[in-house]
């Protein structure tokens, strides 16, 4: 019998989207991705990443092209409907914010899921516990300290437990223990076999933890594939205004010295085991 092929849980098909004031943000945009995928979206400011996020949970509405979340069309579905399915964690935690104190913040959120007043305060105690926020339950949101109120915004929409999660610019300003918090958070949420899209600038952080990237400029998708491949290409870095990956950048600058076996080494790892074993062939040799 023939296995029936596995549809995408997202299908963007031709999307396109145009600013009030007729700026084209988005340009005939197809993508798939697939469930329990990890994609970053990459590209310089006003490539249109935020925008094409912002189509996933109906903040604004295709000029035109579809959108299909489960094989289901979204265009009539509402941004409360679809919320519950896809959470955004924007770059700016104060523009999700707006609770008295974080306790509520939590509650609020939580409220959107019908649940009875005593499975709201159990599971806000947990969540408070879970992201290290119970010494801040009662105090504003907006007293909080950048990776606090990052932290916070994260654990309001991951409450809610949606089945695709957004993140924009989720490294941004944040020390390496945030940082260390953020790249746990997504492991543990992929082996609950969430779907999860990353914008990032973070070109090291891209390379080592993303398996897949795509890349924008101008409102349009110029590469779509496995991560280290994508930047690696001195091409398209230039293309979208980004930086080759620091073990790329000292790979270049090897092989111009001479040492062209060195192409196909692309990792960290890879470039330590190369440079062990060239130490350990030299030192035999003298």
């Amino acid at each position: 019998m023939q296995r029936v092929k596995e549809l995408p849980l997202v299908m963007i098909r031709g999307i396109g989207y145009s600013y009030p004031n007729g700026t084209e943000a988005l340009k005939n945009i197809n993508l798939n991705i697939f469930k329990g995928e990890l994609v970053g979206i990459m590209g310089k400011n006003g490539a249109g990443k935020t925008s094409l996020i912002r189509t996933l949970n109906g903040l604004i509405r295709p000029t035109y092209g579809k959108i299909y979340i489960d094989n289901e069309n979204i265009s009539s579905k509402s941004i409360a409907t679809l919320s519950k399915k896809v959470g955004i964690i924007f770059q700016n935690p104060f523009h999700q914010l707006f609770a008295n104190s974080v306790e509520e913040e939590i509650k609020f959120s939580l409220k959107s899921l019908n649940l009875r007043k005593e499975e709201i305060q159990f599971k806000t105690d947990q969540i408070l516990q879970e992201y290290n926020l119970e010494k801040y339950r009662n105090r504003s949101p907006l007293n909080l300290s950048g990776g606090e109120s990052k932290k916070l915004t994260i654990a309001s929409i991951i409450c809610r437990d949606p089945e695709i999660l957004v993140f924009d610019e989720p490294t941004l300003g944040q020390d390496a223990k945030e940082i260390e918090f953020f790249i746990n958070l997504i492991k543990n949420e992929r082996k609950n076999g969430k779907t999860i899209i990353i914008i990032t600038h973070n070109v090291e952080f891209a390379y080592k933890y993303l398996p897949r990237t795509i890349l924008m400029t101008d409102g349009q998708i110029i590469v779509d594939g496995p991560t280290k491949k994508v930047l690696n290409n001195e091409f398209l870095i230039k293309q979208t205004s980004l930086i080759l990956p620091q073990i790329r950048q000292f790979n270049l600058v090897l092989q111009q010295n001479g040492f062209h076996e060195v192409e196909d080494v692309l990792t960290t790892n890879e470039m330590i085991d190369y440079l062990k074993n060239f130490i350990k062939h030299k030192s035999t040799n003298i």
